[in-house]
């Protein structure tokens, strides 16, 4: 009689579990990809590098991502929601606050630097590597505005805003918010402390919100 303690008949499992799925795989290696972008740039980073700080193999990095290019899109994509907090389930709270939630106008001063520094990273070498903007503009700044656009428009569906173009409507929003924010560089060059930045930002978010009616 065999001394393993297996159940007659019970299948014996083979092979190791899976650990995680292709897609919990790819949010670690974008998560240590991004760290490695703000530390070295694009220039000075590799996929070797990502792959050897996530704890995978360069051949399970290639499976998931065919080029540094590619990686760095999938940062991009990641950084988005640090900029708009979209697409999010509906609230029980005022447009204003509701929008004062999706541009985070509250989000601590180091998180606020961290997602300024990879801007800032993308247009420092814009000049070497301009598809880096081309990268920007598709996967942050227009996904951006189109998923603020589709948070407009369901609101107008629901009769709690009017607003004829909620395309435009995006657009007007995203240039008041960032735009009050100040430069990437920092905030300092624009506001002298953060609370005068926060109010005016909440007076944007007041003005925009009376004019379409907000509910």
């Amino acid at each position: 009689m065999s001394g393993t303690n297996t159940a007659a008949g019970a299948p014996r499992k083979r092979g190791r579990p899976k650990v995680s799925s292709d897609d919990d795989k790819r949010a670690h290696i974008v998560e240590n990809a991004r760290r490695i972008f703000m530390q070295h740039g694009y220039a000075g980073s590799t996929t070797a590098v990502v792959a050897l700080e996530a704890g995978v193999s360069k051949q399970t990095l290639y499976k998931l991502f065919e080029s540094k290019e590619e990686l760095f899109a999938a940062t991009v994509t990641a950084h988005r929601r640090t900029m708009l907090d979209l697409p999010r389930d509906r609230e029980d709270v005022s447009i204003a606050e509701s929008l004062e939630r999706i541009f985070m106008i509250e989000l601590d001063e180091e998180k606020d630097a961290e997602r300024a520094g990879f801007l800032q990273l993308v247009f420092r070498e814009a000049a070497q590597f301009p598809e880096l903007v081309e990268i920007l503009n598709r996967e942050g700044l227009l996904a951006s505005r189109q998923n603020l656009a589709d948070w407009l428009a369901e609101r107008v569906a629901e009769g709690r805003i009017s607003l004829d173009d909620p395309a435009s409507g995006a657009r007007m929003l995203m240039d008041m918010i960032f735009g009050g924010m100040g430069p990437r560089e920092g905030r300092a060059q624009a506001w002298p402390d953060r609370d005068q930045c926060i109010a005016h930002l909440r007076r944007c978010i007041a003005i925009f919100s009376a004019g379409v009616g907000a509910s």
